[in-house]
C-alpha cells in the first residue's frame, strides 16, 4: 500500500520546494521534467502542481486539469522528437500497477519501439 502521509518528491517540485535536475516545460498548473531512470530514449514525468494522489482519488473537479495534462504531453512529446514516429503516455494508478510514488504523474516514453520498453505492448 502507497504511504500517503509523507510529503513526496513530486510535492516538493509541485510546491517549489525543490527543483527537478532537467525540468523541460513548467507553467502554473504543471511541471514536466527527464526521468532520472529513464525506461525509453525519451522519458518525461509530467506532474500538476495541484496535489492528486493517483488517478483512483481523481474527481470531476480534476478533469480540466487531466486533459490539459495529455494536451501538454502531446507537445511535449512532439517537442523531445517523438511526435510523429510514436510515443506513449502512461500513468500507473495503485501498488499493483506499480505506483511507487503516492503522487498523480504521467509517464511520456518514445524514441525506440516500446513493444518491450515499458512493460511490453499494450493491448487495446
Amino acid at each position: 500500500m502507497l504511504d500517503k502521509s509523507k510529503i513526496t518528491i513530486f510535492e516538493k517540485f509541485a510546491t517549489g520546494e525543490e527543483e527537478p535536475d532537467k525540468v523541460i516545460y513548467e507553467d502554473n498548473k504543471i511541471i514536466a521534467f527527464k526521468n532520472i531512470n529513464p525506461r525509453a530514449s525519451v522519458h518525461i514525468i509530467l506532474i500538476p502542481k495541484q496535489k492528486i494522489t493517483s488517478l483512483a482519488e481523481a474527481t470531476e473537479e480534476h478533469t480540466q486539469l487531466l486533459g490539459y495534462m495529455m494536451v501538454k504531453a502531446s507537445e511535449i512529446a512532439h517537442e523531445q522528437g517523438v511526435g510523429k514516429t510514436g510515443f506513449r503516455v502512461h500513468m500507473n494508478t495503485g501498488t499493483d500497477a506499480n505506483q511507487t510514488i503516492p503522487y498523480l504523474h504521467l509517464h511520456i516514453t518514445g524514441g525506440e519501439n516500446l513493444g518491450s520498453a515499458v512493460g511490453g505492448p499494450l493491448e487495446c
